[in-house]
């Protein structure tokens, strides 16, 4: 099967360089994309001009409902996505509901989000500054869609969430999408937007899919385009070295590297509520989708009197992880999503062995040379602030190293140590401990779970992405900010500060085309 472009209102072709997407499990070719050939820079001012008019001409309202019929029709199809994602991502049952179902909710999300903003094209911030001495002047600010194209450069491990949780905002605040799935896990989101074309529900130009290589993309940027790329540290500082960006300025958002990790607070003893908790978000990290989750936890901190209890606890789950093939039903853990990534993996885990110690192994059946499997690997690095590579490497798969802690501070210090992340979790019911973790640590991390005993169950999981939350991190986690409700809205539009009268002001915030921000 070779994976066509959607550019400029009908499907196209590569005509050279195919690049190869395979089953993860025996390393076989099941399709090929490319994108030699496609003529890109008419692609993008096609969408600016003929679906940007159209988003723009549609309410907040309108294009909710837009947003509601792309989920209806995932739904619709959404058995065959799941064959996809075990075919091509190695995904379990449960990791692919994560990525399809996680897509589908959050088109839903922001569907909702834009029926509550009804009539309205516009949002205005509800505060109002007095610039003159008599109050005859003043000055409010005033978003409106930026007349541009949101390009989304997305990652493999969520060929479905990655993708949509991009569209669903920039749709929403009236500006079209184009698509570049990473070429390895491209045929989930290739079916799903051929699919959503099919249907007919869009104005044309509304979606653009690119697959294939996406290097010409950052060629023909315009400064009311946006960049929102997922992905490698290397890859976003390429992006934002890029020539077209400094002398056009478009906006850019990065989601890189991330060495996420988890605390558990000295009051977080075997036997009480949060020690489980801890213990089960551990196992989840070295599982779930095989561990390539960019929020994923890769440092847990423990108080070194718990710490062995908690390795025990950990060490003996890991060990009855069954891995293999996602065809069996009873496999828990399926491979990476190619040999290349598995090498990359078991080269980052040799080189934490030079400062850590391997404490469990989940059981590998006998595979194939050519498959992304690798074990679940729990590692434990005795001398936490002595230690670098443990706060730098981070392994994409299924391994996260135990750091044992002797005091708090400790422990918050080194949480940041990764220079920037994605996620913190806290596991404690001391709220002294909780002020602390939120006050010295919340700013080197985009998101703090704090799990407790109120929390229990219910919480959503350390690495789980809601759309009602910010997503992104400072520092080496890209420094970028995409979700968080309404907020997501503000990278497609432009902030204006509007000064004049009162009386102005007040027409503009009582006008149907205005909605409160």
């Amino acid at each position: 099967m070779r994976l066509e472009s959607f550019v400029s209102g009908k499907w196209v072709s590569g005509t050279k360089d195919w690049r190869p997407l395979v089953n993860p499990v025996t390393g076989a070719a099941i399709a090929e994309a490319s994108a030699a050939g496609v003529d890109v820079a008419a692609g993008m001012e096609f969408a600016r001009q003929k679906g940007g008019a159209a988003l723009r001409a549609l309410t907040f309202g309108e294009r909710a409902d837009l947003l509601k019929s792309i989920a209806d029709v995932l739904v619709a199809n959404r058995a065959r996505y799941e064959e996809i994602a075990r075919e091509n991502s190695g995904n379990t049952k449960a990791d692919a509901s994560i990525d399809i179902d996680g897509g589908i909710g959050t088109l839903k999300f922001y569907a909702k989000l834009g029926q509550g903003l009804g009539s309205a094209r516009q949002l205005m911030e509800e505060s109002q500054d007095q610039l003159a001495r008599e109050p005859v002047f003043f000055a409010g600010h005033i978003w409106t869609t930026r007349p541009g194209l949101a390009v989304q450069i997305n990652a493999f491990n969520f060929p479905s969430w990655g993708l949509w949780e991009k569209v669903a905002a920039a749709l929403l605040a009236g500006v079209p999408s184009l698509i570049k799935p990473a070429t390895a896990t491209a045929l989930l989101s290739h079916e799903m937007i051929r699919d959503v074309v099919n249907a007919d529900i869009l104005p044309e130009g509304a979606l653009t899919l690119v697959c294939g290589s996406g290097e010409a993309l950052l060629d023909h940027l315009e400064p009311m385009d946006s960049v929102a790329f997922t992905g490698s540290a290397a890859t976003g500082a390429r992006i934002r070295a890029h020539q077209r960006i400094q002398t056009r300025n478009p906006r850019v958002n990065i989601e890189a590297d991330s060495v996420n990790a988890t605390i558990l607070g000295p009051d977080a003893a075997p036997g009480t509520l949060v020690f489980d908790l801890a213990v089960r978000e551990a196992v989840k990290a070295l599982s779930v989708k095989a561990g390539q989750l960019c929020t994923n936890i890769r440092r847990i901190f423990v108080h070194h009197a718990h710490e062995r209890a908690f390795t025990e606890a950990v060490a003996g789950k890991v060990s009855a992880l069954h891995v293999g093939d996602p065809c069996n039903e009873a496999v828990r853990v399926g491979p990476l999503i190619n040999m290349a990534q598995r090498k990359e993996a078991e080269t980052k885990i040799a080189h934490l062995l030079g400062e850590a110690e391997t404490i469990a192994v989940a059981p590998l059946q006998d595979h194939s040379d050519l498959s992304g499997f690798v074990a679940p690997t729990l590692l434990r690095c005795a001398q936490a602030s002595s230690a670098h590579l443990v706060h730098e490497i981070e392994v994409f798969g299924p391994c996260a190293t135990v750091l044992p802690y002797s005091g708090l501070d400790q422990a918050v210090a080194l949480s940041g140590a990764a220079g920037g992340a994605l996620v913190l979790s806290l596991f404690s019911n001391d709220v002294e401990v909780q002020r602390k973790a939120l006050t010295d640590a919340a700013a080197w991390h985009g998101r703090v779970l704090c799990v407790d005993d109120e929390v229990g169950k219910a919480h959503t999981g350390h690495a789980i992405v809601m759309p009602q939350c910010v997503h992104g991190g400072p520092g080496r986690a890209g420094g970028g900010e995409e979700l968080g409700g309404l907020r997501a809205l503000r990278y497609h539009m432009q902030r204006s500060a509007v000064q004049g009268g009162a009386a102005l002001l007040d027409r503009l915030r009582s006008s149907t085309e205005t909605a409160a921000l």
